[in-house]
């Protein structure tokens, strides 16, 4: 009986589709390079999302053919599985993309079975790969000595990554970043004869910019290195900052931004390379920020079954105020929280449970800009009963029944989103200084302006929708009323027609499903006044409805509008010639 159960076959036609996937894959995101050189903005959007929906496409695509393929075979012979699997472990344990493949191999297990089926028999719950291989082979990178001339160094830099369309103007943009290189470092490290530098060999492409990503090396200690690259449309290429800061590089590799196109021949050895330059970031974010994010998926779980294997923390609510249509809980030793819906939502909540599962997916396949916290969607989690906080527990089974289910000594949560764990914006500004007060309303402005500037109307702005990161950047984190902003009817609020029209508790105009009055928001997001006041001296312009009507006309007349990652170091002037790059 055995020997007629074609583990071998079936084992090689899912790596068949994974390698579909895979060549898929790699054709748009060697496309980036020519998107950017040409300046086109609207299609590396459209490419962006084209190559997040792939993985899911692919998927039911290998899943149909392994139907097909063996319709006169019981496929769901789940315990004939774990010899499917290791007939897979021989197949990729000569490939470069090994972890990658693992990862797919569970996918078209799920896809086939129902979860329930699940175990480390039968797919890969823990990796048969090394965890870390940060001492695999090198990974692919150009090295620089400069031997006493930096300014040859970054000459000889730019030279090498050049592209089909030429640099504005080199000689003044090696003299700028030199200058910023020297401001960047301390001054021994310029002057020392064993200062190397090391770039990744690829190009890291992202919206409407170009990066060049490495490191700076003594012997004894390092720093990372970014240099973002734009097109100024006609003009030529520009080097727009030289970044040696490991904050901000953190920032541009964060978990709210859109994904990179990169070409990487080995994953493993690329991520091992970012871990060294970014060694607080998790693996599986790293693995995220390039475009692989179903092994982030995989990275995280791992890492979320080993912490609740190795500690006592439990699951608790977390804090803030809780939502009308999602529940909300955490782990205090992991930096995440899971959230689920409800299964009723607040009267004031006029929308279904569908919705808010298309809104949230929606922030998977839209430039975040840095704004929108990443999230990853899980079906059938199954967690020890023992780790939950009673309270939190009989919270989530009184507002999801549906989703949260004890069975004997666990706990099934059905369906549920995780998300980075922030700190409410509301709650941070309670005890809140002075400062920290104006630079985060200063940044929840901002927030709100950049998802408008990449076509996303949040919605429901109200403080406690939004989080304050470990960076004290300020996040949007609830989606289930978000938008694109050309289907927002952005409106003045017509004038009394008589005195008492203003006393009633009603108002006097036709409000449409879509209509949106800014000239509400400061009574509406603000209860302190003082809070209030400080808004609208750093965003009045939004409680204008033609600010947002002008956003609108731009979108809609195909301009992409620039949102930078980074501090720019530029001067204003350089910057206002800069500003229709």
């Amino acid at each position: 009986m055995s020997q007629q159960w074609p583990a071998a076959e079936i084992a090689r036609r899912i790596l068949l589709g994974f390698d579909d996937y895979r060549d898929h894959f790699r054709q748009i995101t060697e496309g980036a390079r020519q998107r950017f050189e040409q300046a086109q903005w609207q299609e590396a959007q459209q490419a962006s999302a084209a190559r997040i929906r792939l993985y899911e496409e692919k998927v039911a695509e290998t899943g149909e053919a392994l139907r097909a393929h063996f319709a006169d075979l019981d496929l769901l012979q789940v315990e004939r599985w774990p010899e499917v699997k290791q007939a897979y472990i021989d197949l990729i344990d000569v490939r470069l993309d090994d972890e990658l493949s693992e990862t797919w191999y569970n996918s078209i297990f799920c896809c086939l079975f129902s979860h329930d089926c699940i175990s480390d028999n039968t797919m890969f719950i823990h990796s048969t790969r090394p965890a870390v291989r940060l001492h695999a082979r090198p990974a692919q990178t150009r090295v620089y000595r400069p031997a006493g001339d930096l300014a040859g160094m970054l000459r000889r830099m730019l030279d090498e990554y050049a592209f089909a369309v030429p640099y504005e103007d080199i000689d003044r943009d090696v003299e700028r970043l030199l200058g910023e290189l020297v401001d960047c470092l301390p001054d021994w490290v310029c002057k020392d004869p064993q200062l190397t530098v090391e770039l990744f060999s690829s190009v890291l492409y992202r919206n409407k910019g170009a990066y060049l990503v490495g490191r700076i090396q003594t012997l004894d200690e390092q720093w990372p290195l970014v240099i973002p690259l734009l097109n100024r449309e006609g003009r030529g290429i520009v080097p727009d900052t030289l970044i040696t800061d490991e904050a901000e590089v953190s920032i541009i590799f964060s978990f709210t931004r859109s994904y990179f196109m990169v070409e990487v021949p080995v994953p493993a050895e690329f991520i091992g390379f970012l871990k060294r330059i970014l060694p607080g970031k998790h693996i599986a974010e790293l693995y995220t920020s390039i475009g692989f994010y179903k092994q982030g998926k995989s990275e995280f779980y791992r890492a979320l079954i080993n912490h609740l294997a190795t500690t006592d923390d439990r699951f608790v609510m977390a804090p803030g105020v809780r939502g009308m249509v999602m529940s909300v809980f955490t782990l205090p030793g992991f930096n995440t929280v899971f959230k689920i819906v409800k299964d009723r939502f607040s009267p004031t909540k006029n929308i279904s449970r569908d919705t808010v599962i298309e809104k949230y997916r929606l922030v998977k396949n839209v430039d975040r800009v840095g704004r929108m916290a990443d999230t990853q969607e899980f079906a059938d989690f199954r967690f020890p009963l023992a780790k939950f906080e009673p309270e939190c527990l009989a919270e989530l089974l009184e507002v999801a029944p549906s989703t949260v289910v004890v069975e004997g000594d666990t706990v099934l949560i059905r369906h549920c989103w995780t998300e980075r764990r922030m700190t409410p914006l509301n709650l941070y500004l309670e005890s809140a200084s002075e400062q920290q007060t104006l630079q985060a309303l200063e940044d929840y402005g901002l927030a709100i302006k950049q998802l408008a500037a990449a076509n996303i109307f949040p919605g429901d702005m109200l403080l406690k929708n939004f989080g304050v990161t470990r960076h004290g950047r300020v996040v949007f984190y609830d989606y289930d009323e978000i938008c694109y902003l050309t289907e927002v009817n952005f409106r003045y609020i017509p004038e009394a027609r008589y005195p008492e029209d203003e006393l009633s508790s009603e108002p006097w105009y036709s409000v449409g499903p879509n209509d949106v009055f800014p000239e509400e928001f400061p009574r509406f997001l603000f209860a302190d006044q003082a809070q209030r006041r400080l808004f609208a001296r750093l965003h009045g312009d939004l409680y204008d409805a033609d600010y947002w009507k002008s956003l609108q006309q731009a979108i809609n007349a195909g301009k992409v509008i620039d949102v930078f990652p980074y501090r720019r170091r530029a001067s204003d002037a350089e910057r206002t010639h800069r500003a229709e790059h």
